[in-house]
């Protein structure tokens, strides 16, 4: 087998799990009453941490047999596979609102991914790292308190989710930065990166759990994906020199890209979950988790409940 194939594999069993992880988050979020602590008593959330790091190694495993510019985009098939898989644990179809909005979402960000440039060897400095640290736990908590002024469930989920993808980019930058340190060995254990890393993971992962609560599976998973690797690549642009392939070409093929992935966001998030009270989260009148774009379970924005 060869190593490309190798790194293929690796990734689609990766979203595999991730797209797993995000199932159970969703339903343990549908059917667990309480605060956004209530979660961490049932062992169905656990099992998803564990499913997310599973995700997280094999992604780390494959780009070591694969190139970046194969292995990143490949990362955008969770909001795929976590579709019909949800809807076959659901007993819901998807419906084509939902399929649009994902497949948008996808193409934008393996579009955006795929302009990325390599990476350069270039780290972060110490200096800089407890001030990006800082910059991405208030923006962070920023959209984590206008999530709690939203009227929609999804308009919170949205932005809940876009508060822990952009945790997650963070934690993806200081991982590189500590993984750099070590093994250059010009530097101690970096024990602050391994610290603010642990930080900005647990973080993410706590606000993408509260993201589920009421607004479905598909908008705020496809948010989280979208805005993961901007973010990271974002850092990677503005402080690491890295650019986009083509020169201006590239760069405007990149803004394109993006304007896809948000329009796919868009459309999942106009699609909003039934229940007795749309305005606040909760479980699903029977007790099982929405699946946006369900026939039975959604409506979309404007038009009438079938």
């Amino acid at each position: 087998m060869s190593s490309v194939l190798l790194s293929v594999l690796l990734c689609l069993v990766s979203a595999v799990a991730y797209a797993s992880a995000a199932i159970v988050q969703e339903r343990v979020a549908a059917t667990t009453p309480g605060g956004p602590c209530g979660p961490l008593r049932r062992p169905g959330w656990w099992g998803a941490v564990a499913l997310t790091g599973l995700g997280a190694g094999l992604h780390v495993v494959a780009l070591a047999y694969g190139p970046l510019s194969l292995v990143q985009p490949l990362g955008a098939l969770t909001i795929v596979f976590a579709l019909p898989m949800a809807a076959v644990a659901a007993r819901r179809p998807v419906g084509a609102a939902g399929w649009r909005g994902a497949l948008l979402a996808t193409a934008g960000l393996a579009g955006l991914l795929t302009l990325t440039g390599p990476p350069h060897a270039e780290t972060l400095d110490a200096a800089q790292r407890p001030a990006l640290a800082a910059v991405a736990l208030a923006g962070a908590a920023v959209l984590a308190l206008g999530a709690h002024w939203a009227r929609r469930a999804v308009v919170r989920g949205v932005a809940l989710a876009a508060a822990a993808g952009a945790a997650f980019g963070m934690a993806s930058v200081f991982t590189k930065a500590a993984a750099q340190d070590w093994t250059s060995h010009e530097t101690d254990f970096p024990a602050f990166t391994v610290l603010i890393t642990a930080v900005l993971a647990a973080t993410g992962m706590l606000l993408s759990q509260a993201s589920y609560r009421g607004a479905g599976l598909a908008a705020p998973l496809a948010t989280v994906t979208t805005v993961n690797p901007v973010v990271a690549a974002a850092v990677g642009t503005a402080v690491l020199g890295e650019t986009f392939r083509y020169g201006v070409t590239g760069g405007l093929l990149a803004a394109l890209a993006g304007t896809v992935a948000t329009a796919g966001v868009i459309t999942l998030s106009r699609l909003t979950p039934a229940g007795p009270d749309r305005g606040h989260p909760g479980p699903a009148a029977d007790g099982t988790a929405t699946i946006p774009g369900a026939r039975r379970g959604l409506t979309h924005a404007g038009a009438k409940p079938e």
